[in-house]
């Protein structure tokens, strides 16, 4: 049986612990596709699944992380593809349903993978598909931006909150962008951020002094913990999507929606477990069109695994953190566990 290298999830586990494996190559089924994985983005989610989630009762241990991933189709099976495609992949369940993308080949539904038409390298391929298809959706599909918007982005120095101000920025908007670090506002003013706004107990006065009237649109990655707070900030008939939960709180007790929705705003949310290669596709051609790029953190090495996830969990990158899988050829039999690299 031919094996490849592979992080296995048994159990929660610190970012020390994580390193290789050696587990069976995936067996291709109708519906599904097999990705040669070149290189994928570490995620928030997969932080927690690693520490919280794997733990649960609604995860079948051993699992695979990783939510997205791109590479190229080893065997595309009765798909619409074609053998050596260069495809991007994400959500559907990748890394808590079934095995996801911390490998180097990834068995895949046909469903949750696209081609990617692009001159990109795969380090910065790596960095759009989860990342930049919430940015995308979030401000166009729930907060219909508009280019005479401002827009306020509120965890802006996060990898999401950049590609946020790429795009707001491409459609000609005014934008506001907020980060707890003062250290961080020349760089926030360096990617295009108008507005550089430090995140304390002074933000209020700070987003009403830049816009008196309030903003149109707000980006909230801060999550439920601000998003309070945040509408407050809005102008008549404003939206605000709340998308992010770097504030670590994951809901609202008590939540009340006639009392804590400001008269004539809205709220809205997006969801990224639904893409499609239409949006793909589109999110691409934007990209292209307006000369962006993703911006990328640092790139890690597949066996640097634990220290991609360490800087994570450190709060101190600011864009994606990527991790590239070196090309080998399946080797013999091997075995599976969470651990440093097994031989």
């Amino acid at each position: 049986m031919q094996t490849m290298k592979a992080v296995v999830l048994e159990r929660a586990c610190s970012a020390r612990e994580l390193g290789l494996s050696a587990v069976p190559v995936p067996t291709v089924v109708p519906g599904w596709v097999l990705v040669r994985v070149r290189a994928f983005g570490i995620n928030r989610s997969e932080v927690f699944m690693r520490t919280v989630e794997a733990n649960s009762p609604h995860i079948a241990l051993p699992r695979i992380p990783g939510i997205e991933c791109v590479g190229e189709i080893a065997d595309p099976s009765d798909s619409r593809f074609g053998s050596g495609q260069r495809v991007v992949a994400l959500m559907g369940g990748m890394g808590r349903s079934f095995d996801g993308s911390y490998a180097e080949y990834a068995l895949l539904p046909a469903s949750n993978v696209f081609t990617a038409d692009t001159d990109l390298s795969w380090e910065e391929l790596a960095a759009i598909p989860e990342t930049w298809f919430t940015a995308y959706g979030s401000l166009f599909d729930c907060l219909q931006l508009v280019p005479t918007d401002r827009l306020l982005v509120r965890g802006a120095t996060s990898a999401l909150g950049l590609a946020a101000v790429q795009l707001a920025r491409s459609v000609g908007c005014v934008v506001l962008g907020t980060s707890r670090q003062l250290s961080r506002m020349d760089i926030l003013r360096s990617r295009g951020v108008d507005h550089p706004l430090v995140d304390d107990d002074r933000l209020d006065d700070r987003v009403l002094a830049a816009c008196p009237g309030g903003v149109q649109k707000i980006l909230e990655l801060i999550g439920p913990s601000t998003l309070r707070e945040s509408m407050s900030w809005l102008a008549h008939h404003g939206i605000v999507c709340c998308t992010g939960v770097l504030g670590h709180r994951f809901s609202l007790d008590g939540f009340d929606p006639i009392k804590f929705i400001p008269n004539g705003v809205y709220l809205s949310s997006f969801f990224s477990n639904y893409p499609t290669q239409a949006r793909i596709e589109e999110i691409l051609r934007h990209m292209a069109a307006h000369g962006l790029r993703p911006a990328i953190a640092r790139v890690f090495p597949f066996d640097q695994i634990g220290l991609a996830h360490e800087l994570m969990e450190s709060d101190d990158a600011v864009g994606k953190i990527v991790v590239t899988v070196s090309l080998h050829e399946p080797s013999q039999r091997g075995s599976r566990r969470v651990g440093r690299e097994s031989t």
